[in-house]
């Protein structure tokens, strides 16, 4: 079994004994794993955390990244103008056409009338200019160029409004049910809007799946043909540990921001909607961040994709199944109260081939005070086939002696 360094570190007081759990000692009922905190000790400390601050903002949201923990919110799920946040959704479509092969960094789209017409915040490209799609995307993140979403919109679907429509698409994908796009650019229309829960959603996929590009929303400044642009995000320079993401403004939507950062081994993601100034909307995502970072503390407990229990396996090829979680598993808790955490492990007492690669044969629940926090399935690491005749045959009578011995 894989742990990570921090939740090794409190190994002997939370797991003790979890590296030697065995098929027959985690069967049917569940086996909770021994803490060296003594019962009457662990009851007496509760979990106490401060109220969440007051934001001056319509609507405001902020969670930790890896486990999708909300740690503060009001009005996040009110339908609201996003201004240019709605250019996160761009640029997250044009990510998955790249990723998807049917765009690349270095492909070239020509700047059209409308593109170039489009008011509002620009790159200050030309009519007919042919630009990188590299270059548009750092012209949207960085410089939130209305002229720049237009051209991608464009070059992508053919048009804007086919472009809004897998806007629209991915949103569905995502879950965020509170959310309708008309346009590239988040330049105010009717029907145009989400809400602080649905981009705090659309962030952490765009940073979980493209780290690779993520990295631009952290640039201060773009230069494009000569024009020297900085970026809006205040944070970037007050905050050494913000990365990110992108700002928007229209008199309708007020000032807007969806910040990010990153301290030790928590990311925290803030989004404050209609604040009264582009230096309110800094200081209140400011406040938000200060708030999670002090009071809460993520952890990585268990380490996807690596073997937590090797059961037995009857009648297949192989005697034992390694079983593990589909990706990391992260826990948020309150500071100073790592050390309260228990984890049951469930195993399925029979598993018998053939078993496909994902199948569920179990669970880990880990949780605080007697509260769940989080609950995965524990599932085949690989695919194991039948065995021979002989090999059926014999755990057959194996199985049939162990029935006798359990009567």
């Amino acid at each position: 079994m894989t742990l990570s360094k921090g939740f090794t570190r409190f190994y002997p007081v939370l797991l003790v004994g979890l590296l030697s759990i065995s098929t027959q000692a985690l069967a049917e009922d569940a086996k909770t794993i021994p803490s060296a905190t003594p019962p009457a000790i662990a009851q007496v400390a509760k979990v106490m955390t401060p109220s969440p601050p007051t934001i001056a903002a319509s609507s405001h949201i902020l969670l930790d990244f890896h486990t999708g923990k909300i740690l503060a919110e009001n009005n996040a799920d009110t339908k609201l103008a996003p201004a240019s946040l709605t250019k996160i959704m761009t640029t997250y479509v044009v990510f998955r056409e790249i990723e998807s092969g049917r765009l690349h960094l270095d492909d070239v789209a020509t700047v059209s009338e409308k593109a170039w017409k489009t008011s509002g915040s620009k790159m200050f490209v030309q009519v007919n200019d042919r630009v990188k799609i590299e270059d548009l995307l750092q012209g949207v993140i960085i410089q939130s160029g209305n002229d720049a979403s237009v051209t991608l919109a464009e070059h992508v679907a053919g048009d804007e409004n086919t472009f809004a429509e897998m806007m629209n698409q991915n949103a569905e994908r995502l879950g965020m049910v509170n959310t309708h796009f008309k346009n590239a650019d988040g330049l105010p229309v009717e029907e145009h809007y989400t809400t602080a829960r649905d981009l705090s959603i659309l962030t952490r996929a765009l940073i979980k799946e493209f780290p690779q590009y993520y990295k631009w929303f952290s640039q201060k400044e773009f230069t494009y043909n000569k024009i020297t642009q900085q970026n809006r995000n205040l944070l970037l320079s007050r905050d050494g540990t913000v990365d990110g993401v992108k700002t928007g403004h229209t008199e309708e939507a007020g000032y807007c921001l969806v910040a990010s950062a990153l301290r030790e081994e928590m990311r925290l993601i803030s989004i404050v909607m209609g604040t009264k100034s582009q230096t309110a909307r800094a200081v209140e995502n400011q406040t938000l961040l200060n708030y999670g970072f002090r009071f809460f503390e993520s952890h990585r407990l268990y380490e996807g994709k690596k073997a937590l229990s090797e059961p037995r396996i009857w009648k297949g090829q192989e005697k034992t199944l390694p079983l593990g979680l589909t990706e990391d598993l992260y826990v948020t808790v309150p500071r100073r109260h790592y050390q309260d955490l228990k984890a049951v492990v469930n195993v399925d007492k029979k598993i018998i081939a053939p078993v496909t690669a994902g199948d569920k044969f179990g669970s880990v629940n880990v949780t605080l005070k007697g509260e769940v926090i989080a609950n995965k399935d524990l599932i085949a690491l690989k695919a194991v086939e039948k065995g021979s005749i002989f090999r059926r045959l014999t755990d057959s009578v194996l199985q049939m002696m162990e029935k006798s011995d359990d009567k």
